[in-house]
């Protein structure tokens, strides 16, 4: 008698492209993230501590934004999971089983990596940043939803094998997670003269940088951040050495990194940086030339300083 063909359930049958389109979703925000964090700009978030999270010294990592490497991994999790079907000859079934095959265990260990480390920044939003970041949880959710479609919605062959898998991946994914988070990548700070850290700037100013600090300080214009916010760094490295000491700079970090002082709280500061400019917020690192065009400055604008 012919063998009977095997059936395939409904979730085997859809876990791929269900996997594809939770990772699309993910590349898509990532990259959105990633994008923001190069310009500068702030994020359209509805609540406050998306910002804070983002601006956070977790959130750069080996001198770069988290983000983009939260994109790199959902763009290789919708690769690893849409492979298989684009091989649909008939003569290319065994190709196709083959790459089912190989990529399998692949999208098992990268859900499962992508989880744990979701869950350890799940836990620096509430015990360390304590801020909510909307992008952070629904980043959390993605990557647990990945998790879950690859563990039961894959046929293994052997019942033990994603569990050894999972363990091993959890266990390399969660160390070097711990080593990468000792060695974060923060701003070079120093010591002010009242003895609290503060950012340590190595440019030089030219005329102009000088010039357009003066003018930012006589026109009352205040510069919100905080000595370990990259961002903050990148703003005062535009102005350079001389011309930062000048300009009107209110840090908003306590020493411990994580609580804000009085003044800051006060003025309603959510993220780093922040300009009050004629009693309007502008987020983010802002070019010399915006600032200069924004307050009205008609002095030189031969900055020689760029990020």
């Amino acid at each position: 008698m012919p063998r009977r063909k095997k059936e395939i359930s409904w979730i085997n049958r859809y876990t791929r492209p269900l996997m594809a389109g939770l990772a699309t979703i993910g590349a898509v925000v990532t990259a959105y993230l990633t994008i923001s964090a190069f310009t500068g700009n702030a994020t359209a978030c509805p609540t406050q501590g998306c910002d804070i999270v983002l601006s956070s010294p977790y959130a750069t990592v080996f001198g770069q934004p988290l983000a983009l490497f939260g994109f790199l991994a959902y763009m290789g999790m919708a690769v690893l999971a849409i492979a298989p079907l684009l091989v649909r000859l008939p003569e290319q079934k065994e190709l196709r089983a083959k790459l089912t095959a190989w990529t399998q265990p692949l999208l098992f260990i990268g859900g499962t990596a992508m989880m744990v480390f979701s869950g350890y920044l799940m836990y620096l939003l509430t015990a360390e940043i304590q801020a909510a970041c909307l992008y952070c949880i629904g980043s959390a959710l993605l990557s647990t939803g990945l998790f879950g479609l690859a563990l039961i919605g894959q046929d293994w062959p052997d019942r033990a094998q994603p569990f050894f898998i999972g363990l091993i991946t959890v266990v390399v994914v969660f160390v070097g997670t711990l080593g990468v988070y000792a060695n974060v990548n923060q701003p070079t700070t120093a010591t002010g003269a009242d003895g609290q850290p503060t950012i340590e700037v190595t440019t030089q100013s030219g005329s102009a940088e000088i010039a357009l600090a003066q003018h930012l300080a006589d026109t009352g214009a205040i510069f919100y951040g905080a000595w370990w916010c990259p961002h903050c760094q990148d703003q005062k490295q535009l102005f350079g050495r001389e011309a930062a000491q000048i300009i009107n700079y209110v840090e908003c970090s306590q020493p411990d990194g994580q609580s804000q002082v009085l003044e800051c709280q006060a003025a309603g500061i959510t993220g780093y940086p922040t300009w009050e400019i004629n009693g309007e917020r502008l987020a983010g690192t802002q070019s010399l030339e915006e600032l200069a065009q924004l307050t009205g400055y008609e002095g030189p604008t031969n900055f020689q300083n760029s990020i």
